[in-house]
Formats: C-alpha cells, structure tokens, sequence
C-alpha cells in the first residue's frame, strides 16, 4: 500500500480557448471550446494514477466545505481509499487557461486553501502514524496550505523513515528545504517554474548535476529534475542520466510532472530498476501531455510513446 499526502488539494478547472485576449482595448471576452473539471493536487493525480495501475493506496490531506466534498468523491470514485481531515472553511478551486498553439504555457490561477489548525495537525499526524504501519511507499507533494508549518515534510519523512518506509517528496522552496535534511528515497525539484531550488541556484543542466550529485553522496537516493519542457535529468548513486520526450504533441502539460512520479513509482513497485522506471514514467507523461486528460492512465498510450523517450547517460 502508498501513502500520497496533498496537504492543499482542489478542484481543477481547466479551459481551452482559441486566443487568449487582454489587450483589445475592450472587455474581453473568450469562450472556452471545451473544459474539465476534477479533483487535483500532486498527491491526488498520483493517487488516480496508481489506483488505475491496479496499486492499492490511501490519499491523505486537509479537506474543507462543499469542494471538499467534491474532492473527497471523486477520489473514492477511483477507488482510493481517504483518510482525509476535515477542517473549517473552503477547499480551493484553482483555474486553468490553455490557449491553442501555446498549451505548454498554461495560465493559473491557484487560491491558497484553507486555513489548517493546530488541532487538525495533531489528528493528521495520528492517522498519518497508523497508516504508515502497511505502507511500501509514501508520496509527499504541492503546496502548504495556511497553518501549516514549512517542516511539514520534514516531519513526516522522519516519521517514516522510523518505520524504514521510503520517501518521495514533490515539493519547492522552504518545504523542500527542510525535507531534504531526511534523505528521501527520491527527490523531485522543478527548475521550469523556480531556479532556486532549496535555496540553491540551478539555472543550468550543469549547476543541476552539481548540486544533484551532492544531495546523492549525502545519501540522498535519487533526485529527478525537471529542467525543460522535454528534458528530465536523474541523477543517482550510479550515475547520471538525461531524458528526453522527443516529437511531443502538447495538448495539456498540468497532470505530466504527476504521471511522471505515479509512472516511476508504479514501475518500481512491480520491480523495475530506477532508469526502468523513470523512462516508464517519461513516458507516461508524455502519454499525460498529448492527451485533454489531467492523468491518463491507458497502458497502451503509455507504451506507445516509450519510442519517443530517449536516455543518455552523463
């Protein structure tokens, strides 16, 4: 059984239009040619991922109000089982434009979520604590919502670590930070939106090995990076690796950076070794990215692309 953890999930609504307008000089208005709605988060999207791979898991987090209950359906509906805590408030609905001919540069627009008391910790961290006790894998991703300490991850890293149950964590700025002092099993930065990275500059794929082979021989098990729109780079004990998705047809990039985690933990889960399973998971977002899907999870789609995915070693 996973763990995922999305602390700040939401509904995500997502737009396609033909062109973005903002400076007509009027009140714009576009329409959207199609839409969709789902429940999102990094944790969730991993979540749906694994569930249609066949893989038993358990979505924690803070959940509040009528969204919240939209969330809390649409996971079970996959088949999830939740452990969610509920708290007061209005779990966030965050919004998506994609404009034809540019859908590899999305418009958001995020809420911060709500607010996440002291009380509400104490209870996650219980649960959090008895799951643990059946859990092969815990995934750690997105942003904190109000109340939660920046340490979050850190803390429940350390609190698997106990139990000798491998740590994935998804995540930026302070929050990645301080979860790295625990060595996860894997570490995903994304250097596309934030070329600081735990307070370090990784501007170039070479500062990115640096600093990425130095996290490994602090004992830090893998680190996955996503630094181009097409380009990954996994840098691990035994060495580093450039991945590439080659004649990608973008349509939708915001579920990709999941299925790229979800694609490489279920490979690992069923025996594959790291590089098997990152270029599973390339693979699968890719598959992600030429679909309208938030998570596609088609086994046939994925390995349809695996020829467009192309490893070098560094």
């Amino acid at each position: 059984m996973i763990i995922t953890v999305t602390p700040n999930p939401a509904i995500d609504k997502i737009y396609w239009i033909e062109r973005l307008r903002l400076d007509d000089g009027e009140m714009p208005l576009m329409r959207a040619t199609q839409s969709h709605l789902t429940a999102g988060g990094k944790g969730i999207n991993v979540s749906i991922f694994l569930a249609r791979m066949g893989i038993e898991n358990i979505a924690m987090g803070f959940i509040a109000g009528e969204t919240g209950r939209a969330v809390e359906r649409r996971v079970r509906t996959e088949g999830i089982t939740t452990s969610f805590i509920w708290v007061e408030g209005e779990t966030r609905t965050n919004v998506t434009l994609l404009e034809k001919g540019h859908e590899q540069r999305p418009i958001q627009i995020t809420e911060h979520g709500p607010t996440v008391p002291p009380e509400a910790l104490k209870r996650f961290f219980t649960q959090y604590k008895r799951a643990l006790h059946r859990a092969r894998y815990v995934f750690l991703g997105g942003s904190l919502p109000p109340g939660v300490p920046v340490q979050f991850y850190r803390e429940l890293a350390h609190i698997a670590h106990q139990r000798r149950v491998p740590v994935i964590v998804n995540a930026a700025g302070e929050a990645l930070a301080h979860a790295i002092t625990e060595k996860p099993w894997l570490v995903k930065p994304d250097t596309r939106q934030h070329t600081d990275v735990a307070g370090v500059s990784l501007k170039t794929p070479d500062e990115i090995l640096a600093v990425g082979k130095e996290w490994v021989a602090c004992g830090i098990g893998a680190i996955l990076v996503s630094h181009h729109i097409t380009h990954d780079l996994l840098i691990t004990p035994e060495g580093a690796w450039d991945l590439e998705a080659r004649d990608v047809q973008f349509k939708n990039l915001l579920g990709a950076e999941d299925a790229l985690i979800a694609g490489m933990l279920s490979a690992t889960v069923q025996g594959a070794s790291v590089i098997e399973a990152a270029r599973f998971g390339m693979a699968a977002a890719t598959a992600c990215a030429e679909s309208e899907e938030l998570v596609i999870t088609d086994r046939a789609a994925i390995e349809r692309v695996l020829p467009k995915i192309h490893i070098e070693q560094l």
